[in-house]
């Protein structure tokens, strides 16, 4: 009797975990904003934990699911027609000889819907920082007040930083896609920023990895001033700071499975700050050769 209940527990639970896999996917986009509650673990330090059972949380509308549905199937019509086209929905002629690329330019609000802001106030901070368009509607303006008061919570250390994310890419049903970028060799901004250093981010879901969102960095030091500043960055410049180390052979950049980019200020300077980005796109830059920008130590040297 004993070993029948825990046979039908585990099945139980097998088939609850599959049902999860196929449902979540096909929910995701309906479900979003209450899956989100249930799946997050972070929790203020000092803070109770939320009484209300997860399943009040979910607002199903079947209406709603409809029209949800409708729109995956277009987005995934649109999937398999690019796909048969080409890379990207480019043919391979243009694809191959592809030189620049404009990923990101920022012209109407839509355009910065496609990015999330974040503060140390998720952790308990006073740092502000807010998004808008720039004068004319020709660039994002990212503005605040970095303020690196730590919580006096018991727990954190630090505090005092703000970033701007771009929105990953997402397939129909709520399938993770990537960025290719594996046809060029660096990344070309124009901003205005106000002398402050910034941190590009890049994050990347490699094929290999123990660690699951590989971290890359560039520290971009802006000049200040009226005018604008093209700043062109060689992927071979960024630090996979992840791991604590630099990237090398063994662990380089994995241009053809971007996830994401982002700019992160915490230079442990009180006060405003701002950064306008015009655009931010790719470059070839065919007199480029450097692979690697970065010194190597021969790990455990022979005498």
């Amino acid at each position: 009797m004993a070993l029948t209940t825990m046979l039908l527990n585990s099945a139980y639970l097998h088939g609850r975990c599959c049902r999860h896999k196929v449902l979540h996917p096909l929910l995701g986009p309906l479900l979003s904003n209450s899956m989100s509650k249930l799946y997050s673990s972070y929790r203020r330090p000092g803070s109770q934990p939320e009484q209300k059972p997860p399943w009040q949380n979910i607002d199903f509308s079947f209406k709603k699911g409809i029209d949800v549905l409708k729109t995956q199937l277009n987005l995934l019509k649109k999937e398999t027609k690019d796909y048969l086209i080409g890379p990207g929905g480019r043919p391979l002629d243009q694809y191959f000889l592809e030189q620049t690329k404009v990923v990101w330019e920022f012209r109407s609000q839509e355009d910065l819907n496609k990015w999330v802001i974040s503060s140390d106030v998720e952790i308990g901070g006073k740092s502000e920082v807010y998004l808008k368009l720039g004068r004319n509607n020709q660039a994002a303006l990212l503005y605040g007040t970095l303020n690196t008061e730590v919580p006096r919570d018991g727990e954190t250390k630090y505090s005092g930083y703000c970033s701007m994310r771009a929105k990953p890419p997402m397939g129909s049903f709520a399938r993770k896609k990537y960025y290719d970028w594996s046809n060029f060799n660096s990344l070309y901004l124009r901003v205005r920023g106000d002398g402050r250093p910034w941190m590009v981010n890049i994050y990347t879901d490699p094929y290999f990895s123990h660690q699951k969102d590989d971290l890359y960095n560039y520290f971009m030091f802006t000049r200040g001033g009226p005018y604008w500043e093209e700043i062109k960055i060689p992927f071979s410049k960024f630090f996979l700071s992840s791991r604590g180390r630099v990237q090398d052979d063994q662990h380089p950049i994995w241009l053809d499975k971007i996830s994401t980019l982002g700019f992160t200020i915490g230079d442990k300077v009180d006060g405003p700050f701002q950064l306008e980005i015009d655009f931010i796109g790719l470059l070839n830059d065919r007199a480029h050769t450097e692979e690697f920008a970065y010194e190597t130590y021969e790990k455990n040297p022979q005498v």
